[in-house]
């Protein structure tokens, strides 16, 4: 019997080991949502100081990516050691503290690691041993990372987005969720919409309304279920926007909202749903309208 006959045998084991994975990538998520922005900074800054032709300054630390440094704690600066770093074990057994100064530890990091790893395990229920549960891994990590990056910083990184969107054009080349064609025109609407609300918008007020990235997350979403999911991820997107635009409202007690509310996390989060659920939500809109 091979591994995956196994598998496919013993579904329970293979949702619990797909659970474990997806706390270990929600812990290297961490590291991507955190040190990404700054690699990017330190990017722009160093190519803006090439273009002005001013003398290029020494960063600290010098090496700095996703591997080095090694992970410390940000109050003491001492090194995490491996024992210290299991996925949500090791952030119950310090108590939430840092094993050095005792100062607590951001609930964040447990938080995103419980998150990946229960999402893991629901697309592992979903789509079962198949290839197509294994593209929607790579997808619901990405989308998670990007509108986390998004609500801290307002930006969605072309170095998660766009590996995305040619990722979601090869898994449609072997025909794994839509054909290739309806997906190509899925990026390309997908871009062009969101284009031409953000243009309209700034020539009516003379302001930006959202980012480019935001038009890239759509065509990544387009590029996975083609343009028929597009219609449906814009208004569950705008919904759910509204919905919790609301709550930080009251929550905050104001009636204007006091930073720019990002729009990368609820177009993730709808393209998701939109993807997994999109044909149920269809028809189940159709049956209660009495559209045949």
């Amino acid at each position: 019997m091979t591994l995956l006959e196994f598998f496919q045998e013993n579904t329970g084991f293979f949702i619990a080991c797909i659970f474990i994975l997806g706390l270990l990538v929600g812990s290297f998520l961490n590291v991507v949502i955190y040190r990404l922005p700054i690699m990017l900074e330190r990017s722009w800054r160093a190519q803006a100081r090439e273009i002005l032709a001013l003398e290029a300054v020494e960063e600290t630390p010098k090496r700095f990516n996703l591997v080095l440094p090694d992970s410390c704690c940000p109050n003491c600066q001492r090194k995490i050691k491996a024992w210290e770093n299991i996925p949500l074990v090791s952030w119950l057994c310090l108590k939430g503290r840092c094993a050095g100064c005792k100062q607590p530890i951001s609930m964040r990091y447990p938080i995103v690691e419980l998150l990946t790893g229960c999402f893991s395990a629901f697309i592992a229920y979903q789509f079962g041993v198949t290839w197509l549960m294994a593209a929607m891994l790579f997808l619901t990590w990405g989308l998670l990372a990007m509108s986390l990056i998004d609500i801290d910083h307002q930006i969605l990184p072309d170095n998660l987005t766009l590996p995305l969107v040619w990722l979601g054009l090869i898994v449609n080349s072997f025909g794994l969720i839509t054909d290739l064609s309806t997906a190509v025109y899925g990026a390309i609407f997908g871009y062009l919409s969101l284009w031409s609300v953000y243009w309209a918008f700034k020539l009516l007020t003379g302001k930006e309304g959202m980012g480019y990235g935001d038009f890239k997350l759509l065509a990544l979403i387009g590029a996975w279920g083609g343009w028929q999911v597009l219609p449906l991820t814009i208004l569950l997107s705008s919904l759910v926007g509204a919905v919790l635009g609301i709550i930080i409202l009251r929550l905050q007690n104001k009636g204007v909202m006091s930073n720019p509310l990002p729009f990368g996390p609820y177009l993730a989060i709808a393209g998701w749903i939109a993807l997994i659920w999109g044909s149920n939500i269809q028809k189940f809109y159709f049956s209660i309208s009495g559209i045949n």
